[in-house]
């Protein structure tokens, strides 16, 4: 009896501090503490609500489970590295409505504002703020000139980005919220890039040198073209008259001439044959040869003609 007492014991005791050990587990896992600047997320069977009082709270163990959420302002940089400050190309690199490339670097402030839609809503909601805020940043310094955008239009940039952002963010309800944006700096960008820049700039000069000269070219000869088509044209129309009045002549001599015809054949025959022989040899003199008298007589056929007539 007395070996099995101590035996006992300690099966109690052991038995004693895992119920104390039990009870501890479950009454810590029940509490839960909300610091200033932070919100509480509970789920209850897959439905969830927030907590966002300061202080201890209680939850049921293994039924309701606790995510915090940090709600104080936080911050990225767009266009470099925030720990070595070294330029991001891919991200800060843009160009301006004149065509310029310019390097642009941003710091963009957010806070969450709805924890439960800042959990569930999207897997990474700070990834979607930092894609919108390159995508409005990208689209307004696009129409801006390169001076606007490094010296005296960055607060209006600044302010036409933040207004874009809020519009895009109030689309997607994310339960993150733009609390600011500013431009860090804003300078020409690397020297390859700048050769580059100036390469396309001497393209783009004689484009517009070319052009220039093509509307001079163009200036100077439309006039003259308009001039010389006016004038083919009127010669045209002026040639175009006197062939319709000669045949028209022609066709009135023709209809004269043969009506002429019809009244006395024989001597329209004649007329027309000493009109053709003095057209093919206005020279030929007529010889009347009278064999019964022997004499000759010469006849001009110019007179003959006329006499004719």
């Amino acid at each position: 009896m007395r070996d099995n007492i101590p035996v006992k014991h300690v099966v109690r005791t052991v038995v004693v501090v895992a119920v104390i050990v039990a009870l501890l587990v479950i009454f810590g896992n029940s509490m839960y503490t909300i610091n200033e600047q932070e919100q509480a997320v509970v789920t209850t069977f897959g439905k969830a609500s927030t907590v966002n009082e300061p202080g201890l709270h209680f939850k049921i163990p293994f039924i309701q489970e606790v995510t915090k959420v940090d709600t104080t302002i936080k911050g990225f940089a767009i266009g470099y590295d925030e720990k070595t400050g070294e330029t991001i190309s891919e991200e800060s690199l843009m160009i301006t409505s004149d065509y310029n490339f310019v390097n642009v670097d941003f710091y963009v402030e957010y806070k969450v504002i709805d924890p439960v839609k800042a959990l569930y809503a999207s897997d990474q909601p700070v990834e979607i703020l930092k894609n919108l805020a390159q995508s409005c940043i990208r689209a307004e310094v696009g129409s801006y000139d390169v001076d606007s955008v490094i010296t005296t239009g960055k607060n209006e940039i600044q302010n036409a980005i933040r207004e874009k952002i809020v519009k895009e963010l109030e689309k997607q309800d994310i339960g993150v919220q733009l609390i600011n944006l500013t431009i860090q700096d804003a300078e020409p960008p690397t020297e390859e890039v700048m050769e580059a820049f100036k390469a396309v700039e001497t393209a783009k000069q004689g484009k517009e040198t070319a052009i220039n000269n093509a509307n001079k070219y163009r200036n100077e000869e439309l006039p003259a073209s308009e001039a010389s088509i006016d004038q083919i044209l009127k010669e045209a129309e002026a040639t175009k008259e006197a062939r319709i009045n000669e045949a028209e002549g022609q066709v009135a001599r023709f209809n004269a001439m043969y009506a002429e015809y019809i009244k006395f054949p024989l001597i329209t025959k004649q007329r027309m044959f000493y009109e053709a022989m003095e057209d093919i040899l206005p020279d030929l003199k007529v010889i009347i040869d009278n064999t019964e008298t022997g004499t000759q007589t010469i006849l001009p056929l110019d007179s003959f003609v006329q006499e004719g007539e």
